[in-house]
């Protein structure tokens, strides 16, 4: 009952293709993922909080992707997202939640989310990817493969790979199968290019409404085999050059993501672990956790808080501001969203 209920307010908030709306309900959406606020039988606000892997200071933490947020047009402007994100806060740090990642889907929501504890960290480049005129290398030792279906040497490759980024959000195997679906809705491909039956690299790509393509993901071996495999896909499609989205580039990247700090006891833990160096005093605040809130103490890489305030000098910081602290020199990356 709840699910066609909340699957409703999806079609009525967003103009997504009824196809990708019955793939994200049948492979992504369930009730324990959900969370709601109703007024009377109807749901008048809903999202899911979507779990995902990700790397960061030499180990793996558990975050929760916010994905469908919406409310109902009668009901907006009347704080109804704001009680919902609090109480889904909650949910998470009760389900060892220990940071919450989401894409806002216009810019302007981008100030609404910050205003709830959650900064700007996620960023990406785009490059651009010319092909040669001379035909890519074929045959042995290299070959091309193409498909839009799902393969478990595909997956442990991809996930190899980007397990391999120090602080990046990961793809489980069954994530992956939704990527798989979403791919090919959008006629999409992916390449692989092998070297004796073992792939060496391997690209994500979809075409674009304006026409051409852009890679969303690639990993490869080594530069000379994502050059080689990028050749091979542009001469497969028959095209002059792809543009390639990549974890960012100093000095040349744009906004993508979002995240939030669930538990700045389990953060701030990981990050005085990483960064021996540091001794730092923080005052912090959190407006919607109210656990965060209170005094946090780094030193020769150990953690500790404090109900009361210990001697000494103390940094004031919000969540969001401890948030983009602990992330500004990490680079975090996300790819392959259902955004």
């Amino acid at each position: 009952m709840i699910r066609e209920k909340v699957k409703e307010l999806w079609k009525r908030c967003f103009s997504d293709s009824e196809e990708f709306t019955e793939m994200y309900f049948r492979l992504r959406y369930n009730n324990d993922v959900n969370m709601a606020i109703q007024s009377g039988e109807e749901v008048i606000a809903a999202l899911q909080m979507l779990p995902y892997p990700m790397t960061f200071g030499g180990t793996e933490i558990r975050t929760a992707y916010v994905s469908g947020a919406c409310t109902h047009p009668d009901y907006r402007n009347r704080g109804v997202m704001h009680e919902l994100l609090s109480h889904t806060f909650v949910r998470m740090l009760h389900d060892g939640v220990v940071l919450s990642t989401l894409i806002p889907a216009e810019p302007w929501l981008f100030d609404y989310y910050t205003r709830h504890g959650y900064a700007p960290i996620f960023r990406y480049a785009e490059k651009e990817f010319i092909a040669p005129c001379e035909a890519p290398a074929t045959g042995a030792p290299f070959t091309l493969e193409i498909s839009d279906a799902y393969a478990e040497k595909s997956y442990e490759y991809l996930n190899r790979r980007l397990r391999g980024r120090p602080c990046c959000l990961q793809h489980t195997e069954e994530d992956f199968r939704v990527i798989i679906a979403d791919l090919q809705l959008s006629h999409g491909l992916i390449g692989t290019l092998n070297h004796e039956e073992r792939i060496v690299a391997l690209a994500v790509a979809y075409p674009l409404e304006e026409g051409g393509w852009r890679i969303g993901e690639i990993v490869s071996d080594t530069p000379e085999t994502e050059t080689l495999l990028l050749q091979h896909i542009c001469r497969k499609l028959g095209l002059p050059s792809i543009r390639i989205l990549t974890p960012p580039i100093s000095g040349n990247s744009h906004p993508l993501g979002m995240a939030r700090i669930i538990c700045a006891e389990t953060m701030l833990r990981l990050y005085a672990a990483a960064h021996p160096e540091l001794e730092l005093s923080i005052y912090l605040t959190d407006e919607q956790v109210s656990t965060n809130n209170g005094y946090h103490y780094l030193n020769n890489g150990k953690y500790m808080n404090s109900a009361k305030r210990l001697p000494g000098r103390h940094l004031a910081l919000t969540i969001g501001e401890l948030t983009e602290k602990i992330f500004a020199a990490s680079s975090p990356y996300m790819s392959l969203m259902l955004n």
